[in-house]
């Protein structure tokens, strides 16, 4: 992330640190409580499954004494400037000397006698392996109910469902990782959604994730948790919409688009009555209205997924959308919203032309706007169509000019 880091432990002095097998890295905002006890529970743990390894406190600007608290139990101190919870582990992660790195908060919440379990899957091949509370127990008070039966359980369905990442917890605190896929991953949210981007970013890149129980206690801290429900649970949700414009735009404007042409189709020829309801020209109206947001918004969609995969935070295109997109060049893109121009320019010529046989007066509104309104769609269509080639063709462009970082996203 760019951070700039300042190293501080009187114990063991950045110069001389070595490589080791584990790095546990602690995020770090005025835990003096119970900071003390997470460092010897990790230094045991080791300890006692001999484990070459370091405990990591990422510091991010206490002032409560949790850095004196760090170096006097022997931890490696990072102090980072920027604030935020993922800002404070990518930095303790890029500072840590092991090849394997564990996470897991400081209010002695997690069970760190847990770290051969994880350290295990690792050795054993596993890219990132994540903490499942659910199957490991909760005990009483540890988590909110909100949390526990409607935040936790929809984002981690939604996780699973958008992304295929198999995780039952997507947002258990304690998770461990290989050095290589932490470099391969670029996480990059400084906040609580950087629990989010690792799993979703490692199920992107086909990376192996697998799962081992854990245990959550109530923390021992007598101040609030840092966590804020309705703004993290919303900045979790808006990343995972984010990192999928499929569900955040195609599905959507497909579903769209396809009732507005249902609708289209059964009221064009004229009315239609459904039992004592009857449908004309202003649900006709709407009709054409779904149409049009639901093709701009599949739009969006296509050209949000160029974007990221040519700047390399998405993977490439399944292959027939590589293959549809290539079929849908700028060319026969601007072609066939030229046709679609010209089909409703043909439809307004035969508007005109009904109008004119009445003298240019009063016309029939059902007979006049079942004409006009289609024509004026497929004009709009067009000439979206033909803006929409040329920009995708520019983002597209991107690619054939940078064809290296669009390999590096496979």
């Amino acid at each position: 992330m760019g951070t700039t880091l300042t190293r501080l432990n009187t114990g063991t002095p950045a110069d001389i640190r070595r490589a080791c097998e584990l790095s546990v890295v602690i995020p770090c905002l005025n835990e003096a409580e119970t900071l003390a006890i997470c460092i010897q529970k990790a230094q045991k743990a080791m300890l006692e499954a001999g484990i070459d390894g370091e405990v990591v406190v990422a510091d991010n600007g206490s002032t409560d004494g949790s850095r004196e608290i760090a170096i006097e139990n022997g931890a490696f101190l990072v102090s980072v400037p920027i604030r935020g919870y993922g800002a404070a582990l990518a930095a303790g992660f890029q500072a840590a000397h092991g090849r394997y790195l564990i996470m897991a908060d400081g209010d002695d919440s997690y069970n760190f006698a847990h770290i051969p379990r994880f350290l295990a899957s690792l050795r054993g091949g596993a890219d990132l392996v994540m903490g499942n509370r659910f199957r490991g127990g909760i005990e009483p008070g540890a988590m909110p109910v909100l949390h526990r039966y409607l935040g936790n359980p929809v984002l981690s369905f939604l996780g699973r469902v958008i992304f295929q990442a198999k995780c039952g917890d997507f947002h258990c605190g304690m998770r461990g990782l290989t050095r290589k896929a932490f470099d391969r991953l670029e996480l990059r949210t400084p906040g609580m959604e950087f629990a989010s981007e690792m799993v979703v970013k490692a199920a992107l890149k086909g990376l192996r994730i697998e799962e081992v129980p854990t245990t959550l206690s109530p923390d021992g801290r007598s101040r609030a948790p840092h966590l804020r429900t309705w703004r993290d649970g919303w900045r979790h949700l808006r990343f995972l919409l984010l990192y999928s414009p499929k569900w955040l735009f195609l599905y959507p404007g497909l579903t769209l688009m396809c009732l507005g042409l249902i609708a289209t189709a059964l009221l064009e020829p004229g009315e239609l009555h459904l039992g004592s309801v009857n449908f004309d020209v202003d649900t006709l109206t709407y009709a054409l209205a779904a149409v049009m947001i639901g093709y701009q918004t599949v739009i969006f969609g296509v050209a949000a997924k160029t974007f990221g995969v040519s700047i390399g935070i998405l993977p490439e295109h399944h292959p027939w959308v590589e293959r549809a997109l290539n079929f849908a060049s700028l060319e026969t893109g601007t072609i066939i919203g030229v046709l679609l121009t010209v089909l409703g320019i043909v439809g307004s010529i035969m508007g005109v032309h009904l109008w004119h046989q009445t003298g240019f007066g009063t016309l029939n509104p059902g007979l006049a706007l079942r004409v006009s309104l289609p024509s004026a769609t497929a004009i709009i269509l067009g000439v979206e169509t033909v803006m929409a080639s040329w920009f995708l063709g520019v983002l597209r462009l991107a690619r054939i000019e940078n064809p290296r970082q669009s390999r590096a996203s496979e």
